[in-house]
């Protein structure tokens, strides 16, 4: 594949030739077209796979400018949307190919990949370059590539909206006119129309550029069969906003001027303040702006498959934006594909060049083609999980993942804090102070000693790996002092470990002067791109995931709330999503604090935070659940008692969390633990045993008709068989 040799060109109206592995060329010949115009569909398969048999060199090359009905500058001109376009010369003679998008607002200025490429790079005012290696490989191979401008950007008229209708909008009528409708110009004014186009779109892209993919697949537009979001946002307010607090100000309006044609900028002003307004950093409040850029809700019309590729540590696009659009396309039964890496804001050929290049080839050949190369039939899932170690699995989160309770426990002789799988049933309070001016890592680090300014808790050392799959959701019940707080919770890996450094410059890689070539080449348009490696280092402890909320926002992101002093609130937000192993021998962590000031605006009213342990917890979606984690930590799952009046205690915490279905299951649980203790007062050891083997019975037929949440029953069950071992 790497730097493969031009094949000869693809020759002859009737497209005759010899394959010698597989096919013959398809052809569908148009009966009222004249002998010099037929309507002809070819590619040639080596391997499962379409060669290139094109002539890149050759192919053609045109701007055009289709009409929208938009007016986002408010000119009183509807805006045209610039599209650059390169197929196969053969597209003239009749030759119908389908289409992979690249929209993008970065084509000026900012420019796509890890080289920033830009359409225009003398500054000529010809487009002389087609970003990425898009075209390179695949027109060669039969296919069309188009790049259009959004709105606002580069050549196209109007302003950018940052996310807002016009800017799907402005995509939207370019699938269209690729489909026959609308209509299109050339810069002389002449009327163009895509009689070259199959209709079929696959639209692919990272950043804003996947972002525009993942907002055109929600509208539900017609011609679109398969996006490819790299990196990409599914819900703006994610993107600026996290439990209601800003990442920072002006965040919309802010890129919105960033990614403006140069031409509109003065122009555009009186958009950007309307974004500013309606974007609302003084409150964090999710509102109609975010409404109207919320994709999410969108995910019922989406009929294109989905290949979706994520960094799991992006702190860019939080990883939020894949796991939401994911659970809503899956939802929906959307056809699906996701790969997760170790990486942070890195597109797949920067990261695992060669099996990306051959996926997505394989991809587009699928879904634009119709060619059947079981792509479909391998497993949905690809992770890394250390540097350059890739794993399948058959979906995400795990289906084996489980949600477990861990509940925050007093410190000991070594730990400032600890954890139960099981209830605390005695009341206790440890208090922290928010320090607006606290580091992630004075968070983190000294994870033995207790500081003013966070709560720490740990596990004892692991004695087995533990693999973490899912959304970890965090549960604080706290009295504050102040009529509003920031909360932050971070799980942590304790543990001396080589990991992928993606907290580098290059968010987990590092460019070479290598290059490799990937398609064939003209004179403008090289297929050749550095060559990049992972960087990592050894490190004590690596920040697993974390989340944020304003305490404000503590009922709802719509509204926020100024707390009460003295009053107990019970705080609950995700943390980002992961899937993460902790490995033998190592601890896991869970830090509590206040404002990071490195990641959102923080809030000064240095808050002294009274935390109740045992009612304060968070949900680890473990896979294997609750007894893979006792086995990890050397726990017996349950709350060791030392008489039947403790497992009563146990049972009235679960009635109090309403872990029953109904009062009725309380009373047979504690009927049957009332007959116990009169043989427990007898010293009957025998009887105990006996009838805590038929209170494990209960409690099964219990658990199989839905009266008891599963938690409960096993914790009760292991206090049912720590008090058997007790008697025997």
């Amino acid at each position: 594949m790497v730097g493969k040799k031009k094949k000869n060109r693809f020759l002859g109206i009737m497209l005759s030739v010899a394959i010698t592995l597989s096919i013959s060329l398809p052809m569908v010949a148009d009966a009222s077209s004249n002998d010099n115009f037929q309507d002809i569909t070819g590619y040639q398969l080596v391997d499962g796979v379409t060669e290139p048999i094109y002539s890149y060199a050759d192919a053609i090359k045109e701007t055009i400018y289709v009409e929208s009905e938009l007016d986002s500058d408010r000119d009183g001109r509807a805006d045209r949307i610039a599209v650059d376009i390169i197929r196969p010369e053969e597209t003239e003679d009749g030759l119908k190919v389908p289409v992979i998008m690249d929209a993008s607002p970065y084509y000026e200025k900012l420019g796509r990949g890890n080289e920033s490429q830009i359409k225009d790079p003398d500054g000529d005012g010809v487009n002389d370059l087609f970003p990425l290696y898009y075209d390179n490989y695949f027109v060669p191979r039969g296919y069309a590539v188009v790049l259009p401008d959004m709105v606002g950007t580069n050549n196209s008229d109007g302003c950018p909206t940052t996310g807002g209708f016009e800017e799907i909008e402005s995509v939207e009528v370019v699938i269209d006119w690729l489909n026959g409708k609308g209509e299109a110009r050339d810069k002389d004014g002449e009327i163009v129309e895509a009689e070259w186009s199959t209709g079929k779109v696959g639209m692919i892209g990272k950043s804003y550029d996947g972002t525009l993919a993942n907002g055109v697949a929600a509208s539900g537009i017609e011609g679109l069969e398969t996006i490819v979001p790299i990196g990409a946002i599914s819900s703006w307010y994610d993107y600026y906003r996290y439990g209601g607090i800003p990442f920072y100000r002006n965040g919309p309006s802010g890129l919105s001027k960033t990614v403006t044609s140069s031409s509109h900028i003065d122009a555009c002003a009186p958009v950007r303040d309307k974004i500013q307004h309606e974007a609302d950093d003084k409150t964090g409040n999710y509102n109609e702006f975010w409404e109207e850029r919320d994709f999410i809700k969108g995910a019922d019309k989406v009929h294109a498959s989905v290949f979706m590729i994520h960094g799991l540590n992006d702190y860019n696009v939080k990883t939020n934006n894949f796991s939401n659009w994911w659970d809503a396309l899956a939802e929906n039964d959307v056809p699906r594909k996701l790969w997760l890496a170790q990486t942070g804001h890195v597109d797949p050929f920067d990261f695992r060049r060669e099996e990306w290049v051959d996926t997505l080839h394989r991809w587009f050949d699928y879904w634009l083609m119709g060619i059947d190369n079981g792509i479909m039939d391998e497993p949905m899932v690809d992770i890394e999980r250390e540097a350059d170690e890739w794993e399948t699995h058959s979906n995400w989160p795990d289906n084996d993942s489980e949600n477990v309770t861990l509940r925050l426990a007093p410190a000991d002789d070594e730990l400032p804090g600890t954890f139960l799988t099981s209830p605390l049933l005695e009341d206790v309070t440890q208090t922290y102070t928010d320090d607006a001016g606290q580091t992630e890592i004075q968070m983190v680090e000294d994870e033995y000693t207790q500081k003013e300014n966070r709560l720490m808790f740990l596990s004892p050392e692991l004695d087995k790996d533990v693999r973490l799959s899912g959304i970890p959701e965090v549960n604080i019940d706290a009295v504050v002092d102040t009529d509003d707080t920031n909360l932050t919770a971070m799980i942590v890996d304790y543990g001396k470990d080589e990991r992928v450094d993606h907290n580098n410059q290059g968010e987990g890689i590092r460019t070479l002067d290598e290059k490799t070539c990937w398609g064939e080449e003209s004179e403008e348009d090289s297929p050749c791109y550095k060559e990049t490696e992972k960087t990592t280092h050894v490190a004590p402890y690596e920040i697993v995931t974390h989340g944020w909320l304003d305490a404000q926002h503590w009922q709802s992101l719509d509204v926020s709330e100024p707390l009460e002093t003295g009053k107990e609130y019970t705080f609950q937000w995700d943390t980002l999503p992961e899937d993460y192993v902790f490995k033998k021998g190592h601890r896991l962590g869970v830090v509590i604090a206040g404002s990071d000031y490195q990641r959102l605006i923080a809030d000064t009213n240095q808050t002294n935070v009274d935390v109740t342990l045992g009612e304060s917890y968070v949900k680890l979606p473990i896979v294997g659940g609750k007894q893979a984690l006792d086995t990890a930590f050397g726990f017996n799952g349950g709350t060791s008692p030392e008489q039947i009046a403790d497992v009563h205690d146990v049972v009235e915490y679960f009635a109090a969390e309403d872990d029953f279905a109904d009062n009725s299951v309380l009373k047979s649980l504690q009927m049957h633990l009332t007959a116990v203790e009169r043989f427990e007062n007898k010293q009957a050891g025998e009887k105990v045993v006996k009838h805590m083997k038929g209170f494990k019975q209960l409690i099964n037929h219990q658990l199989k008709n839905d009266l008891i949440s599963n938690e409960a029953y096993l914790v009760l069950k292991a206090d049912a068989n720590y008090i058997i071992d007790k008697w025997k």
